[in-house]
C-alpha cells in the first residue's frame, strides 16, 4: 500500500480501479488540520488529466507499471510491432495507444514501452530524432526579415516546418516533445 504523503512525480497508482500516475504534487500544511497533498494525475489508460486533492491519511495500492526496452520493427495499418530487446518477444502496439508519435519511429530504433501486467500504456520516445528529408517544398529566399520556413516530408512521413537551406536527401533532427526542427545533421 502506498500513503498519500509517498506521492511523487511520476508514481504509478490504482484509485477506484483506474490506473493513474501523479504530474504534479504539492504537500500544503495550512495553520490547522491534516496535511493537503494536491496533485494532477493522469488516467494512464485514457489520457484525461485531473487535478485532485488527498488527505495525509489516504491511502492508494501501488501500480507495478514497468519499462521494457523495445526495438521498433515495422508496422501494418492497424498496430506497430516492437521486439522485446531481453526475450525477443514481438509486441503489438494498437495505432490508438502510439496516436500521432508514429512519425517519429523508424525501423530498428530503441525506445521504451510503460506496461502493466501485459497491457500496453504508453511508449516512450527518445527527446530527438533523427530523419531523412524525402519531398521538399520549392521555395526561394527572398527579402525577408525574420527566418523563413517551408515544409518537408521525411521518410516516416512526417512533415516538419524547417529553413529553407534544406534540401531532399537531407538528415534532420527533430525535437519529439514538439515536433520541431532542430538541426542538421
Amino acid at each position: 500500500m502506498l500513503d498519500a504523503n509517498e506521492l511523487r512525480k511520476g508514481t504509478s497508482f490504482l484509485l477506484d480501479g483506474e490506473l493513474y500516475e501523479v504530474i504534479e504534487y504539492q504537500h500544503y500544511k495550512p495553520g490547522r488540520g491534516n496535511a493537503i497533498i494536491r496533485t494532477k494525475i493522469r488516467n494512464m489508460r485514457t489520457g484525461a488529466t485531473i487535478p485532485k486533492n488527498f488527505l495525509n491519511n489516504d491511502r492508494f495500492e501501488e501500480a507495478d507499471v514497468e519499462r521494457r526496452s523495445v526495438q521498433y520493427l515495422y508496422e501494418d495499418g492497424e498496430n506497430y510491432y516492437f521486439m522485446d530487446a531481453q526475450n525477443y518477444d514481438q509486441l503489438a502496439v494498437s495505432e490508438g495507444i502510439v496516436s500521432n508519435r508514429g512519425g517519429y519511429l523508424k525501423e530498428g530504433m530503441e525506445l521504451d514501452l510503460r506496461t502493466y501486467g501485459a497491457e500496453v500504456l504508453d511508449i516512450e520516445l527518445p527527446s530527438s530524432v533523427e530523419l531523412e528529408v524525402v519531398e521538399s517544398e520549392v521555395a526561394v529566399a527572398g527579402d525577408t526579415a525574420t527566418g523563413a520556413s517551408k515544409t518537408v516530408t521525411c521518410a516516416t512521413g512526417l512533415k516538419v516546418q524547417v529553413p529553407l537551406f534544406i534540401n531532399v536527401g537531407d538528415v534532420i533532427r527533430v525535437d519529439t516533445r514538439t515536433g520541431a526542427y532542430s538541426t542538421r545533421v
